[in-house]
């Protein structure tokens, strides 16, 4: 700004110049007692240095402005965090906070809606697996379970019946059959005998073909009713197999309803310890409400929320170390959640061998998880809020004299809590505004001003 009032002060002295001249001429001019009268210059000529002027002076408005960077935000350096652009080993790792949480994790879901009628344990107590653990009322199962009882009683009652009739008629066929074949040996034996008394002319030749077509008929009843028998065995046996269906659909129907009712029971699903009980007598609960759980108790594992820009580079079977107790134990991850949710995805992570005594349900922990990256030599700038507004794409640099910052595009790599990897745009000993860019990010150029605070 110096700089440009002295360029200004000179224009308005070259300006200043001309007129004084001018005017020093004429009144010598007036002064010499001469009485010729003076040609007075064009008017293009008397402006002309004014027009010079105004134009230089707006060129150096411009050249002031916008010469100099384009957009210009000034604040105060106090206000900044200003760190140097370095050269050393960089550390590749997340640092992440984990929380202790059970291995398995059984949920007391209701299977079928009711009312809570009983609430048979407290919540943090252990508890064993098929222990009942809550009762609900369902009168609608209740009443769908008796009526289930009702049509299968009724259905049984039908087919055993239906047995006892075609045991009935099995035992008339045989004897209706056994009849038959009697009266066709008795005929056969009389019509063996009544032929030889019949040539010889012992009795009627009427009497021996009476006998004769009794004995036909007898043959043909014989047929007759083994061909009925067989049509009606089949037609029983017909009736049977509906009846056997009918009656283990019945049965199916009935243990679903039992079943139903024997849900309204819910019970531990495994060995373990009660917690977020959610049942209180008369409670109505819906069917598929969670009521609780029951947690392992002598297994854990760790759950971790990590940035996601971080979710490429973290897979199954990389390791976190921690500090517990003063004692240090390692863990790696076992699964990732690739879902993300508030700018962090989850992931799982078990201890390599036994976990640390002592340990509980909810205990947080810090952890360091390995990228697989190692320890490199690198160029580093140190992290900070500047990240986020940029995407890790450009940074204001610092100029020489350290009076302002200028926009750069540049090339970040990877990232851990201290450092940012630097692959382009940045050499070691350059000084980068690493904090927020929110109040000037649309800007090309950041003077420093001193603080309100500071004496000039």
């Amino acid at each position: 700004m110096a700089r440009g009032e002295r360029l200004t002060r000179m224009v308005w002295e070259r300006l200043r110049s001309p007129t004084a001249d001018r005017r020093g001429s004429g009144e010598s001019v007036a002064g010499s007692g001469m009485d010729r009268a003076l040609t007075p210059p064009p008017a293009w000529r008397r402006y002309a240095p004014y027009a010079g002027g105004l134009v230089l002076l707006a060129g150096l408005g411009v050249w002031l402005l916008w010469g100099q960077g384009g957009d210009v935000y000034r604040v105060p350096v106090d206000q900044l965090t200003i760190a140097a652009v370095t050269e050393g080993p960089f550390e590749d790792f997340a640092a992440v906070q984990g929380a202790v949480a059970p291995f398995i994790t059984d949920y007391l879901t209701a299977d079928q809606g009711g009312t809570v009628k009983k609430v048979l344990v407290e919540d943090g107590a252990m508890v064993k697996a098929g222990q009942p653990l809550i009762e609900l009322a369902n009168a609608a199962l209740a009443l769908q379970e008796a009526a289930q009882e009702v049509d299968t009683s009724r259905q049984m009652s039908d087919l055993q019946n239906t047995e006892l009739q075609l045991e009935q008629t099995s035992l008339q066929y045989q004897k209706d059959v056994l009849d038959i074949e009697y009266q066709v040996e008795k005929l056969k034996d009389q019509l063996g005998r009544d032929k030889v008394l019949n040539e010889g002319g012992a009795i009627a030749p009427a009497t021996y073909l009476q006998e004769l077509a009794q004995y036909d008929y007898e043959l043909k009843l014989k047929d007759t009713t083994v061909a009925s028998h067989a049509a009606e065995q089949k037609l029983h046996d017909q009736q049977l197999s509906q009846l056997r269906v009918t009656l283990a659909r019945l049965n199916a129907n009935l243990a679903a309803a039992r079943a139903s009712l024997d849900a309204l029971t819910i019970r531990a699903p495994m060995d373990g310890q009660l917690t977020a009980l959610d049942a209180e007598v008369g409670q109505t609960k819906a069917q598929g409400a969670v009521l609780g759980q029951v947690d392992s108790r002598d297994r854990f594992k760790l759950t971790a929320q990590v940035d996601e820009f971080y979710l490429s580079r973290t897979a199954p079977g990389q390791e976190a170390l921690m500090t517990i107790d003063g004692r240090d134990y390692s863990a790696r991850v076992a699964k990732v959640y690739p879902q993300v949710a508030n700018g962090t995805f989850k992931v799982d992570l078990t201890f390599s061998g036994a976990a640390p005594a002592g340990i509980h349900n909810g205990q947080a922990t810090d952890l360091k998880l390995e990228l697989g990256g190692g320890t490199a030599k690198a160029v580093m700038l140190p992290n900070g809020s500047f990240y986020q507004d940029t995407g890790g794409n450009w940074v204001f640099v610092l100029a020489p004299d350290g009076r302002s910052a200028s926009r750069r595009n540049v090339r970040l790599g990877r990232r851990n809590p201290q450092y940012v990897e630097v692959l382009d745009g940045l050499k070691p000993g350059e000084r980068v505004i690493v904090s927020s860019y929110q109040a000037f990010e649309k800007m090309d150029r950041v003077e420093f001003e001193q603080s309100s605070g500071s004496s000039s």
